[in-house]
């Protein structure tokens, strides 16, 4: 009998991404539905508006969840036209509890 060796995949690693998207992304909605996409991904953080018109974003959860949320922040909710989705990866800190919406 002949044993097989299977190749384990490396863990997939918690990452903390630091997002600036800019375009139309204020008063479309842009922070209620990133809280809403983020929370269903099981992501922590925050999102808000910033006063030059972009939005920030800073997510922590598993690298291939925080991968589809980009992808989300490069169209956005129906309403927003994204020019651009700026991305500095960091070190996850875990300090969230939840994903929530800043005012």
């Amino acid at each position: 009998m002949t044993k097989k060796k299977s190749k384990q995949q490396p863990p997939e690693q918690k990452v903390r991404a630091h997002l600036h998207v800019s375009g139309i992304v204020q008063g479309v909605f842009f922070r209620a539905h990133t809280s809403s996409v983020a929370r269903s991904l099981g992501l922590t953080g925050w999102v808000r508006n910033l006063p030059d018109g972009r939005v920030e974003i800073v997510a922590e959860g598993m690298q291939y969840r925080i991968t589809e949320f980009i992808k989300w922040c490069g169209k956005g909710p129906p309403a927003a036209t994204v020019d651009e989705v700026i991305v500095n990866w960091e070190t996850a800190l875990d300090e969230f509890s939840g994903f929530r919406a800043i005012h």
